[in-house]
């Protein structure tokens, strides 16, 4: 993973902002409609093929926050990740759902339910997890692999499964 050089690579994408230190690793991908923008926070880490799509509000990363490979974060609403937030390899979210109240017409051409997305301070997402549209993961709290969460997590809690439930200690 190489550090950016002076900014050349975020050029291409204008509506990215990146905080110093920054670093992109290869194939990282944005994708952000007019009239919406990308905010890294200083020392933010974006692993290999992660993919950022932001076609309504603004997706915004905190400082330090570490993203693994192939992370895919698509936003209609907007997504907000706290300082030094984890997001293991493979882990999704999307802050938007289909409607699919009409049975005769195709999910695609119905309209979309929005709600952003909020991972708190140093909250810990594990592999392959998904966080769906209005979600809010409290500071500090873990997402366990492969995870669906549909529901807040508060701060400090650790959920697993599908639907995501809080651990047995």
């Amino acid at each position: 993973m190489a550090q950016l050089p002076a900014r050349l690579r975020l050029a291409r994408w204008p509506r990215v902002r990146a905080g110093r230190g920054v670093v992109l690793g290869s194939g990282v991908r944005f994708d952000v409609a007019p009239a919406t923008e990308v905010v890294l926070g200083d020392d933010c880490l974006l692993g290999e093929c992660t993919r950022v799509v932001v076609r309504g509000g603004r997706v915004q990363l905190g400082p330090a926050v570490a993203i693994g490979e192939r992370v895919t974060i698509v936003a209609h609403a907007g997504v907000t990740i706290g300082a030094g937030a984890l997001l293991e390899a493979g882990a999704v979210i999307v802050d938007f759902n289909h409607v699919f109240d009409d049975v005769e017409q195709p999910i695609r051409l119905q309209p979309l339910q929005c709600a952003a997305v909020v991972v708190g301070a140093g909250a810990r997402i594990g592999f392959g997890a998904s966080i769906l549209a209005g979600v809010c993961v409290g500071d500090r709290a873990t997402v366990g692999p492969h995870a669906v969460v549909t529901a807040d997590v508060p701060a400090g809690v650790a959920v697993e499964g599908v639907p995501a439930r809080p651990t047995l200690d």
